[in-house]
């Protein structure tokens, strides 16, 4: 029912939307011709505002242009180079002939498309060879590939990071954090040769137990199967992923909209008005943003579950209870692998200490190769994209990928 009542609500706005667009574009050259008339401007923004607020579940595209490497812009080309039915592992490929340290960014599946991380990718590669998990609509995966629990996350990474072969890095965003540490221990313990040389924790609830914040205390304050219950729904007969278990990515949206309503109701009110001045640049951002963060992917309801109870509930591998396929992920394992945390101030959904805690659990590892970096002024968003995250946090990213290159 959750799932129904999700789609037949997009279905019945989709040619209120397609209207709402062709009226907008219809009064777009009045509203410039005449900039005087103001009702007209008003109804234009109006009908935009309304138009572009529509959620999708198609990922869009990375788009990544040209990007400066040394002196010289080079264009990129995106690669698969190795997949599952869950997820692909795509490389941007550039025609630079120097070597570059090769990094692997596991991106959050937590209801956005990798393409989140754009802004992330494009700086990464002024500097790396970089590759991604692209992770894959679970509405349009068969039943017939299987489960994707936590346990098929953390084999990803090991896979994708083994496909990059050895002597790579590894980045993780927010949500993949534990995973990803569990994988780098899991490798360590069993010497595989492709165990990153470092990895890079940004802004994930290792402990979530430091500084809860809201998202903490949402998951924190029901019981698994309350969430199994209200949050998990069948794909219907429609999509390829028809019968599978999801938590819709509709509804994790919702959520995080709910959290800061007044913000994106802000944003709103603030794009009406760049439209009704004719502000075309400060119209475009906003709409680039939006493109993206209401495009959503419904998550394997397996993988939901799982993370929530193990990461938000049970605190598992701060505890030293993690285990992986009926093995204990041991943390302590890890020896040559360099590692850092990075955090932000402003940080509302994973709170200050909670990435922090990895560099304890990892207390085999040098003390020289253990780093710390708390970005002031920055909210979640901002630790791993924007001005601030490519002046002030990329810097030092870059600075530890290279110190352990070699």
């Amino acid at each position: 029912m959750i799932y129904r009542a999700l789609q037949a609500r997009q279905d019945a706005l989709a040619p209120w939307r397609a209207h709402a667009k062709g009226m907008a574009g219809w009064l777009g050259p009045w509203g410039v011709m005449h900039p005087a008339f103001d009702g007209l401007r008003a109804m234009r923004a109006a009908a935009d505002v309304f138009a572009q607020f529509a959620v999708t579940q198609t990922r869009p595209a990375f788009g990544i242009g040209p990007v400066r490497v040394g002196n010289r812009l080079v264009e990129v080309a995106e690669e698969v180079v190795a997949g599952t039915p869950f997820a692909s592992l795509v490389r941007f490929r550039t025609d630079v002939q120097t070597p570059l340290p090769r990094v692997l960014v596991v991106a959050p599946m937590s209801g956005h498309f990798a393409t989140l991380l754009r802004g992330t990718v494009q700086v990464l590669l002024q500097d790396h060879d970089v590759y991604i998990t692209d992770w894959h609509n679970a509405r349009d995966v068969p039943l017939s590939a299987g489960r994707f629990g936590l346990d098929e996350f953390i084999e990803h990474v090991m896979r994708f990071q083994e496909a990059i072969g050895p002597g790579g890095h590894v980045l993780a965003v927010c949500q993949p954090v534990v995973a990803v540490l569990s994988a780098v221990a899991l490798m360590a313990e069993d010497r595989n040769r492709a165990s990153p040389r470092s990895v890079t924790l940004m802004a994930g609830p290792i402990d979530a137990r430091q500084n809860p914040t809201k998202v903490n205390a949402l998951a924190a304050g029901h019981g698994i199967e309350w969430f199994e219950r209200n949050l998990i729904a069948r794909v219907p007969w429609r999509h390829q992923g028809s019968g599978r278990r999801v938590y819709p990515g509709a509804l994790q949206l919702s959520a995080f909209m709910s959290m800061n309503l007044d913000r994106h109701l802000k944003a709103h009110q603030d794009q009406f008005w760049a439209l009704f001045d004719g502000d075309v640049a400060r119209a475009a951002q906003h709409r680039r943003f939006y493109d993206e963060y209401l495009a959503v992917m419904d998550l394997p309801a397996e993988f939901f579950l799982e993370t929530v109870k193990t990461v938000f509930q049970d605190h598992a591998l701060a505890r030293g209870e993690m285990v992986w396929r009926g093995r204990r992920v041991r943390p302590e394992a890890i020896r040559r692998t360099a590692i850092m945390a990075v955090e932000g101030e402003k940080d509302d959904i994973c709170g200050i200490g909670q990435t922090m805690a990895a560099l304890d659990l990892c207390r085999s590892v040098p003390v020289t190769m253990r780093r710390y970096h708390l970005q002031t002024g920055v909210g979640h968003y901002g630790v791993f994209s924007g001005r601030r995250f490519a002046q002030a946090i990329y810097p030092r990213v870059r600075e530890m990928i290279q110190a352990n290159e070699g």
